[in-house]
C-alpha cells in the first residue's frame, strides 16, 4: 500500500510517500526559517501563505522521486493537529481535496504520534516497550509507549516546553531565530559550570517538568551581565548559554532516566527537534549505555517536522490494524486540532 503523507503544523512544509512493505520512498521538506528570521518567530499568517506556495511543488517532486504516479496511491495522510490553525488548515485542505479527487481515504494524524513513531525510520530501530521522552519547541513529554497507538502519559511540562526554554533564552542573549540551535553553537565557546542556574522541578518527586524559572534565571543573569558592562561580550555570553543549555539538558536526562526507572524499561526513545541536541544524545548515550540500555533517536535530518513522520505514523496505524480505511474514504469535510492531546489518538 502507498501512503502519501502532509505535514503543515508550523513552518515546515513536508511531503512524504511510504510503502507499508517497502518503507519510506520519498521525502522533502521547505523550512520557513529564512522568512521568519526578520520577525524573531514565526509569523503564523506568512506561515500559511507559505505553506500554500510550497504543497504543490513538493507534491510533484516526492512522487517524482518515489516513481509513483497519483492514481498508484492507495491512502492520503495528514497533520490534523496540534499545531497554527491556519497551517494545518492548508496542509488538511489540500491532502482532503487530493483525497476527494481521486477517491481514496484521507487520515487525519497525530503531529506528536508523528514524532513519537520518527526513530523508527531509523537503521535501528527499537523494539515495543519503551520510554518516549518527546521534545520540542511546543511539547516537552514522557510517554510509556507500549505498541503503535498503545500510549500512556507519564509526565510533562506545566509551562515552558524545553524548546521554548532554548528560545526564550537565545532571544535573551540577543540570538538570531531559531534560537535553540544559536544558543547551542554558542554554548560551544562556553563554560557550562559559570553559572549556578536553577533545574526546575529537578526533585519534585513526579515525572513533570517546568522550564518557566529557567528563562527568569538567564534573565536576571543577563540584567547583571548588561549591569557589569558584560552583555556584549562574547566570552561572558558564552558562558551563560552553556550553562543554560547544561541546566535544560541535565533536567531532561535525569527525568528521563527515572521515567526507566519506575516503569522498569531500559529503552528509551527521544524524538522532537530539541533531539537533535548534540549534548543531550550524548549525555543519554553514556546513560543508558552504564545502565545496560539504549537510547534511540531519529536521523537528525528528521528530528525537525516533516512529511515522512506523518506518512510512516500512518503506515504503522494501517499495519496495526488501528484504520479503517473504506470509512474514510469519500468524505471532503473536515477539521483541524490546533490543541489535541496524544491519548486521544489511543487504541480502545
Amino acid at each position: 500500500m502507498l501512503i502519501i503523507g502532509f505535514e503543515s503544523s508550523c513552518d515546515e512544509t513536508g511531503v512524504a510517500v511510504a510503502c507499508t512493505e517497502r518503507g519510506l520512498l520519498a521525502h522533502a521538506l521547505h523550512s520557513q526559517v529564512a522568512m521568519h528570521r526578520d520577525y524573531g518567530g514565526v509569523v503564523p499568517e506568512l506561515a500559511s501563505r507559505d505553506h500554500i506556495r510550497r504543497i504543490v511543488p513538493l507534491t510533484r517532486q516526492v512522487l517524482d522521486e518515489a516513481g509513483v504516479r497519483p492514481d498508484d496511491l492507495d491512502a492520503v495522510a495528514y497533520t490534523a493537529g496540534p499545531g497554527l490553525a491556519g497551517a494545518l488548515l492548508v496542509g488538511a485542505g489540500f491532502a482532503r481535496a487530493f483525497a476527494w479527487a481521486r477517491d481514496l481515504p484521507a487520515m487525519p494524524i497525530h503531529h506528536l504520534e508523528g514524532h513519537l513513531l520518527s526513530p523508527l525510520l531509523a537503521d535501528e530501530t527499537p523494539g515495543f516497550p519503551f520510554v518516549a521522552l518527546l521534545v520540542s519547541g511546543g511539547h516537552t513529554q514522557l510517554m510509556r509507549v507500549e505498541g503503535v497507538g498503545r500510549y500512556e502519559l507519564l509526565g510533562e511540562t506545566l509551562d515552558d516546553a524545553a524548546g521554548e526554554a532554548f528560545d526564550k533564552s537565545a532571544k535573551l542573549l540577543g540570538l538570531g531565530y531559531p534560537g535553540g540551535p544559536e544558543l547551542s553553537r554558542l554554548a560551544e565557546a562556553g563554560d557550562p559550570r559559570a553559572h549556578a542556574l536553577p533545574r526546575p522541578m529537578l526533585h519534585s518527586g513526579d515525572l513533570d517538568f517546568s522550564f518557566s524559572g529557567l528563562k527568569t534565571a538567564v534573565l536576571t543573569r543577563m540584567r547583571s551581565l548588561r549591569d557589569a558592562g558584560l552583555d556584549t561580550d562574547h566570552a561572558a555570553r558564552a558562558d551563560l548559554a552553556a550553562s543554560t543549555e547544561a541546566a535544560i539538558v541535565d533536567v531532561l536526562a535525569s527525568k528521563s532516566l527515572e521515567a526507566l526507572r519506575r516503569t522498569g524499561l531500559r529503552t528509551l526513545v527521544v524524538s522532537g527537534g530539541v533531539g537533535a541536541n548534540r549534548h543531550l544524545r550524548a549525555r543519554l548515550r553514556e546513560a543508558l549505555g552504564a545502565l545496560g540500555g539504549r537510547v534511540y533517536f531519529p536521523p537528525l535530518h528528521l528530528c525537525t517536522d516533516n512529511g515522512a513522520m506523518i506518512a510512516w505514523a500512518a503506515v504503522l496505524r494501517v499495519r496495526a490494524g488501528l484504520v479503517d480505511l473504506p470509512s474514510l474514504r469519500g468524505d471532503a469535510a473536515f477539521a483541524v486540532r490546533p490543541r489535541w492531546d496524544l491519548r486521544d489518538v489511543c487504541a480502545a
